[in-house]
């Protein structure tokens, strides 16, 4: 397995990391341990979670329960030292986590002290902003957000807020390093700078969707990111499992993720099927699966940290395993280059 450096050096991780939404809705405890065991056994040492996860669907009764299967797992082989764990704390919400309150100094300092507990750990690996208090360009808002009524001074407050926060738990043994999710170009630039004013933990990753059909962070957030030593962490790299093929033809896997989440988050469009059958088309050219081919893709970006998978079958899971050493060959990319630039942006 390759791995990469994050944070100057000071922290490695697998170039695939195990996701842990599914855990506690769609998968049982002991399949979470089970995908733990069989990561290990092939490299991946990087494990991501959430305090609102599961997913499929939220439900405020259950948030937690992923991190407390990954805490199972620690109690029950003592392998804490062997991986990676990174979590989040929720933005604003409807109504999963604190009544849907976000987060701020305060709220950081509880929750990371409540996803410790669940994880079974006296440390955090990397601790994640879910996603902005501000608002964000993630999860389809692309098409339609607009920043123009923000207040800079407000943002600014907050976030120096929640670095003292972090200053406090990095000082305090409980966190290592601090991350970010579904934030934009501006908005990493703006903590990096504020951290390096107040002296507090700088920016290590950025946890943002990407993957062949969303290109997003191709641009100013790729500059961004090499330049200041920021790791992507791509999520959804199989683009909530439409690059498997597995719905093209109008098919609906019972159990499966569409079957859950019709339209998956507004990913499910016409377009995207086209794209769909573009990239399945590259992957037939070349003898390639195309999980392998997706998935490959995404690690091989210069800006990326890590790529993020989740698995609901133990099948699923080896599937991906089988393919964690590919690497494209410059024809592949260059067909994957014309399909882009045919299907830009297809959701």
């Amino acid at each position: 397995m390759r791995m990469n450096k994050l944070a100057g050096g000071q922290l490695e991780v697998s170039a695939l990391c195990l996701g842990s939404m599914l855990w506690g809705s769609t998968n049982t405890e002991a399949d979470g341990h089970a995908q733990i065991d069989m990561s290990l056994d092939h490299g991946i040492n990087f494990i991501d979670s959430a305090e609102m996860y599961p997913v499929n669907p939220i439900k405020a009764e259950r948030c937690g329960r992923s991190e407390q299967i990954i805490g199972s797992w620690i109690a029950k082989s003592g392998r804490r030292d062997d991986v990676v764990i990174a979590t989040k704390v929720s933005g604003d919400n409807p109504g999963w986590k604190r009544d849907g309150k976000g987060y701020d100094g305060a709220i950081i300092r509880e929750a990371v002290d409540d996803s410790l507990t669940k994880l079974n750990t006296d440390y955090i690996d990397i601790y994640q902003t879910h996603w902005p208090i501000r608002g964000s360009y993630a999860f389809r808002q692309n098409w339609t957000f607009d920043p123009s009524a923000q207040n800079k001074a407000e943002i600014e407050a907050h976030m120096r807020d929640v670095l003292g926060a972090m200053a406090e738990v990095v000082a305090a043994g409980k966190v290592r390093h601090f991350g970010l999710s579904n934030e934009s170009a501006w908005g990493t630039a703006q903590w990096l700078r504020i951290a390096r004013e107040m002296g507090a933990p700088e920016v290590i990753s950025i946890q943002n969707e990407y993957s062949l059909m969303h290109r997003l962070a191709d641009t100013d957030l790729a500059e961004l990111c090499v330049n200041e030593d920021v790791g992507v962490l791509s999520f959804s790299p199989l683009a909530t499992g439409l690059l498997t093929g597995k719905y093209q033809g109008n098919a609906v896997p019972k159990w499966s993720r569409m079957d859950l989440s019709p339209g998956l988050g507004g990913r499910a469009t016409a377009r995207a099927f086209e794209a769909v059958d573009a990239y399945l088309e590259v992957a037939k050219k070349h003898g390639l699966d195309p999980v392998h081919m997706a998935l490959a893709f995404v690690v091989s970006r210069p800006f990326m940290g890590s790529t993020i998978f989740g698995a609901s079958s133990m099948e699923q899971l080896a599937r991906v395993l089988d393919g964690r050493n590919l690497t494209l060959s410059d024809e592949v990319m260059k067909d994957i280059d014309t399909a882009h630039r045919a299907h830009p942006m297809p959701f």
